[in-house]
């Protein structure tokens, strides 16, 4: 079973790998990397604290900081864990595919996608009832992770783990949040 689920997963991924062009090379190797979504996150900090108390602001700024903290080398130690194979690096595949990009480092799960839906998610979280449109950070992770799959790089599966870690977490971190500020904020 799980055999055949991963044949399913190559498959879908040589499919959507291979519906890129030249033509778009550049746009996804901008999108998948961090510095030209810097303004989304300077505009979500703003909003944090625009929305909320100062205070407030400061104890959700900081389960981010702790959230993103713990993320890190939860995805670090698992993709050494599991040891998956990049698309781009395994030779049953790669000749398939279009590489525009060649880390050399393990594939499962995607950091990006863990990442990009932990922010979104816990954006989301924290300004659900204040921010009429916050919903649409949902185009930040979904653009970042699917940038992943044009380039490459990662598995449909990688980033679909990766998606659901990254939700796992920012819930977890939002639950503790909502727990530890209540003492210190009114």
């Amino acid at each position: 079973m799980l055999e055949k689920l991963l044949d399913w997963d190559r498959e879908i991924f040589i499919f959507l790998n291979n519906l890129g062009t030249d033509s778009h090379d550049v746009f996804w190797q901008t999108i998948t990397k961090f510095p030209p979504w810097i303004p989304l996150y300077l505009i979500l900090i703003a909003l944090l604290f625009w929305k909320s108390s100062f205070k407030e602001g400061v104890w959700m700024l900081l389960s981010y900081v702790s959230m993103l903290v713990i993320l890190q080398p939860t995805i670090y130690t698992t993709k050494h864990f599991v040891g998956r194979l990049r698309p781009n690096n395994n030779e049953s595949i790669n000749q398939l595919i279009r590489i525009v990009h060649e880390p050399s480092n393990f594939s499962f799960f995607s950091g990006h996608a863990a990442f990009s839906f932990s922010i979104a998610t816990l954006a989301v979280l924290f300004l659900r009832k204040k921010t009429r449109f916050i919903h649409f950070v949902w185009l930040y992770p979904i653009l970042f992770s699917s940038s992943r799959i044009y380039l490459g790089v990662h598995y449909p599966s990688d980033i679909l783990v990766g998606a659901l870690v990254g939700v796992l977490f920012a819930f977890v971190f939002y639950r503790m949040h909502q727990k530890f500020k209540a003492p210190y904020i009114p």
